[in-house]
């Protein structure tokens, strides 16, 4: 999950939480609880993507180059 559906996520979570009447679905569904879900796992979303970032870039660009025209000497 990268930064940006994670801000996504969270974004949801907020406006589940804090614009949706906490009893639209009635008393079997809370909103509320759910936009604190979604906003707990947004932030940890974010977290990760912000930490494991790092390790992405990381990659090694040792390669052997051979062109036909230039034969490596021995």
């Amino acid at each position: 999950m990268g930064v940006g559906v994670s801000i996504f996520i969270l974004t949801l979570g907020a406006i589940l939480k804090f614009a949706i009447e906490p009893d639209v679905f009635g008393d079997a569904v809370h909103m509320d609880v759910i936009g604190l879900i979604f906003m707990i796992v947004g932030g940890i979303g974010i977290v990760l993507s912000v930490v494991l970032a790092p390790r992405r870039g990381r990659t090694s660009d040792d390669r052997l180059m051979h062109r036909e025209n230039h034969p490596p000497e021995i």
